[in-house]
Parts: C-alpha cells; sequence; structure tokens
C-alpha cells in the first residue's frame, strides 16, 4: 500500500457508502458508477488523504477525506504521459504534439486536470474547449528564462496548456513563474502564500 500520496494522483476505492451524509446526489452518482477520486493539495487527518470528486460539470467538485486503508489503486499524472485514447479533441491533440518536446527535457511530467482524469479511468471529461492541465516535478528550481521557453512551448499548442511546477514545498503556476513580477503565489497543504523563491517557503513575502 502507497502510504504516501501527491497532489493530482487519482485514487480507486471510495464507495458510495463512504460519503458524508451531506454528500451531494452528483457524487454520489460519480463513486457509483466506479470513478476514481482526485488527492487534494491540503491538510488531514492521520490514515486519512484530501481528495476530490468530480461530477460531469466544471462547477461540481467536492471535496472531503478518504481512508488510506480503503485506496485499492493510484494512478499518478507521470503514468498517463503515454496513455492514448482516440477521441479527436483540441486537447488531446495538444498532448501528442507536447509529449516529444517534454520527454526530451530534465525533468519529470505529467497530464492532471480533465485529461488525466480520461486517460486514466475512461470515464469521458473532455470536450472541445477543454484545456490540456500538466504538472513538472521540479525538485531542484527552474530558472525564469527557462519557464519563459516552456511558456512558449505550451502556447504553440492547439489549446490552452496550463503546467504546475510541483516544487518540494507547493505548487507554483508555471506562467507566474515565467512572469515579470517578484513574488509568485505557492500553494501548500496549508494555505497559498506569495513567495520570492518558490524552493525556499522561508523567504516568503510579509
Amino acid at each position: 500500500m502507497v502510504s504516501r500520496f501527491l497532489a493530482h494522483d487519482l485514487l480507486w476505492g471510495m464507495t458510495p457508502r463512504q460519503l458524508p451524509v451531506d454528500a451531494p446526489a452528483w457524487a454520489v452518482k460519480s463513486i457509483g458508477a466506479g470513478q476514481p477520486v482526485v488527492v487534494r493539495r491540503a491538510e488531514s487527518a492521520a490514515g486519512q488523504v484530501a481528495v476530490g470528486v468530480r461530477g460531469r460539470l466544471r462547477e461540481q467538485r467536492y471535496g472531503m477525506s478518504m481512508a488510506i486503508a480503503a485506496v485499492t489503486r493510484r494512478v499518478s499524472p507521470e503514468a498517463l504521459c503515454h496513455v492514448d485514447i482516440h477521441r479527436d479533441l483540441p486537447a488531446l491533440e495538444a498532448l501528442a504534439q507536447l509529449r516529444p518536446a517534454l520527454d526530451a527535457c530534465a525533468w519529470v511530467w505529467g497530464v492532471s486536470g480533465s485529461a488525466g482524469f480520461e486517460l486514466a479511468s475512461g470515464f469521458a471529461a473532455l470536450h472541445e474547449a477543454s484545456d490540456l492541465d500538466l504538472i513538472l516535478r521540479t525538485p531542484q528550481p527552474l530558472a525564469r528564462d527557462q519557464a519563459r521557453e516552456l511558456v512558449a512551448l505550451l502556447d504553440a499548442a492547439p489549446c490552452v496548456v496550463d503546467m504546475q511546477l510541483q516544487t518540494p514545498f507547493g505548487a507554483v503556476a508555471l506562467r507566474e513563474w515565467a512572469g515579470s513580477s517578484p513574488r509568485v503565489l505557492l500553494k501548500k497543504a496549508t494555505g497559498a502564500c506569495l513567495v520570492v523563491d518558490p524552493w525556499n517557503p522561508q523567504e516568503q513575502a510579509a
């Protein structure tokens, strides 16, 4: 059993019976259909992991906790880089276009969001206007010039592509790190804060 989960991991094992009594009907339906839940970047009690349930609509997101002992399967974003599904959609076309360049970079990358959900589960989550959400594991600092080069690469794709840099201390949007502002928003399990260096959380804005 995996004892440590990362944000954007997809987990199976949740049942409708495990949902809180006040869970919305759409969440009960999603879990009843066998859909996975996605790990959230949030604190949770011992033996629990913070997760979210996805519905068919963008606004249908339900946050809760799941018992780690109930997890039967885990799929990480980086396990989805080379999974193919045959649907003619801009997000999937963008993924195929970007894959060679991302494979050639020095970092581990992965697919999250609607594309990751569909690639992992087989449940349709993408549509014509869907963005492509990616993550980049950056245990070491990524230079801002490199970030700008990555943004230029993503902007050549056939749909909007968003990428999160996953630092050891939280996540920051690639586009924000590639920008001119000296401070960027670092998302951590305890909340979000402005920092000058996402790889050094002690260097926080006042």
